[in-house]
């Protein structure tokens, strides 16, 4: 089997790192960026498996750079598996998010390193 790439779009340096870490660990190859117009350039050029997307980031935002994403060919397929502070309870509507169907979507305050390295192996099916 081929190692999976994974983009983590994560404008958190230490969240960021501690996520492609786990990923490496568990045989994945990991690319990563600080905000939604480098996520964009790095999807669009490396043709992740999977995408890993913060919502809140300096530049564009995950939502715009999902939007973006969705437009390309090849970005209209490609499963994303949104993180966020945002919680559906906080008032700001992620129902935008959603209706751009990303594969899942983990509120950050949530989630455990494990918890994002099981969805990522569900969502590609390993």
């Amino acid at each position: 089997m081929d190692n999976k790439k994974i983009l983590i779009i994560e404008d958190e340096e230490a969240l960021q790192k501690a996520i492609s870490e786990a990923l490496i660990n568990q045989k994945f190859t990991t690319f990563t960026a600080s905000n939604g117009e480098e996520g964009l350039a790095v999807s669009l050029k490396e043709h992740p498996d999977l995408i890993l997307l913060d919502v809140l980031m300096p530049k564009m935002d995950g939502t715009n750079m999902l939007q973006e994403l969705r437009l390309d060919e090849w970005g209209k397929t490609v499963p994303v598996i949104i993180l966020t502070n945002v919680s559906p309870n906080s008032g700001i509507s992620i129902s935008s998010i959603l209706q751009k169907e990303p594969a899942y979507y983990f509120v950050k305050s949530d989630i455990n390193l494990e918890g994002i390295v099981d969805k990522v192996k569900e969502v590609l099916k390993i």
